[in-house]
């Protein structure tokens, strides 16, 4: 039996489904990285526009220089940035030549490899994606298919969308994405040979969440099936809504008598960093889910979940919740069986708590589901209901929205900002708030050293700092002590 190879997706995809984003900033990043960089897999899951914007958002953290710090520590490793195409961080659609120079300079930074993802299944569009990174540099790219649950996407879909994708010669590696933990082992038996028997020789990825507790055995019957590489995620940025245990993927492979190419005393110092990071910042551990058939049907990840339950406990109407899970599977196919991920699982809930609460079913409809149905972002993939087509394209609303710009184009946004404004800088201020940017830049000189040990010590020290009627502190930890004294104290 081959190897089979791990790509780890701790510090984007574990991240973003455990830590809403935000639980790594550059500098925790980059002290795992050696030990990333010694575990031995063939890339990591490194980054994403919306990532990007995170990173400035809440750390105030420069997304083009952890990149180049990255790659600088991550030598041999490629580092992987997911996109859904002709969009940076804004959801609204780009230009061709805005895009371009999005994927030059993030290739430039260091990004090897970049998954290409449409959540429509737009196949045209994936490969104008995937032909301008390859003229502008020699990433590799992998095509992204989305599982997802509805009758058009069937095991023939997916293998049409993989034959057109891969005959274009755009592509160097395919990847089966099950972001809401839907697939089965049943469904993967399928599935897997369908899409293999069109790609020829590109390696066969497979990233299954853990939503419903499946994707272990999904790994397993992978692994049987030739998949080339599995996704996984360390200590605790793995399980709940994130990707497998690496160490438990491990020993289940090797258990079944896979060879894994992989340096575990590595990984276990990584899961002990992590582990450490979580408890000095106060960050949840994911655990196991147990299976839940209903996710099957209304297929609304953890996130959105909880948000909507609290906006119906703040409504006094936590009794409809039932109703609104509900709707959301009819409201979801009748807008053409968009797959649940950001921001259709919004779109689509918000649609359905508005249904169950409203007067009448489509009597208030946000911007963003007539957004959808006019095609901003992206063709449905089945037809949309006529009833409900009919609804949205009478509205007054309608008509405003459709006299907006569709596309966001290089050359205007260029007038808006000086010309001698570095690209990097641009590209971000571009899609972003200005005064993001600024308190970014502001920020550019910061240390790139973290120790969970002390993090605690020196938020403390942080927050006391902002007391200015504190003269003197005195810090005692068992054997530790630290005493601080302002500059008036002898």
């Amino acid at each position: 039996m081959k190897p089979i190879k791990l790509v780890d997706v701790s510090v984007r995809d574990g991240n973003q489904s455990l830590w809403s984003m935000t639980g790594l900033n550059s500098a925790q990043m980059l002290q795992a990285a050696p030990l990333m960089e010694r575990a031995g897999f063939s890339a990591i899951d490194f980054t994403s526009s919306t990532h990007m914007a995170v990173g400035v958002r809440y750390h105030q953290d420069d997304p083009w220089e952890r990149i180049r710090r990255m790659k600088q520590a991550l030598p041999t490793i490629p580092l992987q940035f997911i996109s859904t195409g002709f969009r940076f961080i804004s959801w609204e659609t780009a230009d061709h030549d805005f895009m371009r120079l999005a994927y030059r300079k993030l290739m430039q930074a260091g990004i090897g490899r970049f998954v290409l993802l449409d959540p429509m299944h737009d196949m045209e569009a994936i490969i104008q994606v995937a032909s301008i990174i390859k003229e502008e540099g020699d990433a590799d790219n992998m095509l992204a298919l989305t599982y997802t649950l509805s009758a058009v996407h069937t095991d023939q879909f997916y293998a049409d969308c993989a034959r057109q994708a891969t005959a274009s010669g755009k592509f160097d590696l395919v990847y089966i994405k099950d972001p809401s933990g839907l697939l089965t082992p049943e469904r993967a038996r399928t599935l897997i040979p369908a899409v293999k028997a069109v790609i020829g020789k590109l390696p066969l990825e497979l990233h299954s969440h853990c939503t419903i507790g499946l994707s272990q055995f999904n790994y397993m019957v992978g692994a049987e099936l030739g998949i080339d590489a599995l996704h996984v995620a360390i200590g605790p940025l793995a399980h709940g809504s994130s990707l497998p245990c690496a160490s438990q993927t491990i020993a289940n492979l090797r258990t079944h008598g896979y060879e894994v190419d992989i340096n575990e005393p590595a990984i276990k110092a990584l899961e002990k960093y992590y582990f450490a990071h979580a408890a000095a910042e106060g960050l949840p551990i994911g655990t196991p889910q147990a299976y839940d058939a209903a996710f099957t049907r209304h297929q609304v990840a953890g996130g959105v979940l909880t948000t909507t339950r609290r906006q119906l406990a703040e409504l006094g109407l936590e009794h409809k919740f039932d109703a609104v899970m509900a709707e959301v599977e009819t409201v979801r196919n009748e807008l053409g069986s968009p797959i649940m991920v950001t921001p259709f699982p919004q779109i689509v809930s918000t649609q359905a708590l508005f249904n169950v609460i409203g007067d009448r079913r489509y009597g208030n409809i946000p911007d963003q589901v007539i957004r959808y149905v006019l095609g901003r972002f992206g063709r449905p993939t089945a037809p949309v209901d006529q009833n409900v087509l009919d609804r949205i394209m009478s509205l007054p609303r309608t008509a405003e929205i459709q006299r907006e710009p569709v596309t966001m184009t290089l050359k205007d946004k260029r007038k808006q900002f000086p010309a001698s404004m570095p690209d990097e800088e641009f590209l971000l201020r571009a899609v972003m708030p200005s005064d993001q940017i600024d308190a970014m830049l502001r920020n550019n000189s910061r240390g790139y050293y973290y120790n969970p040990a002390v993090a605690p010590v020196l938020k403390l020290i942080e927050e006391l700092k902002a007391r200015p009627a504190v003269k003197q502190i005195q810090i005692n930890k068992g054997t530790f002590k630290l005493g601080l004294a302002s500059g008036n104290q002898k």
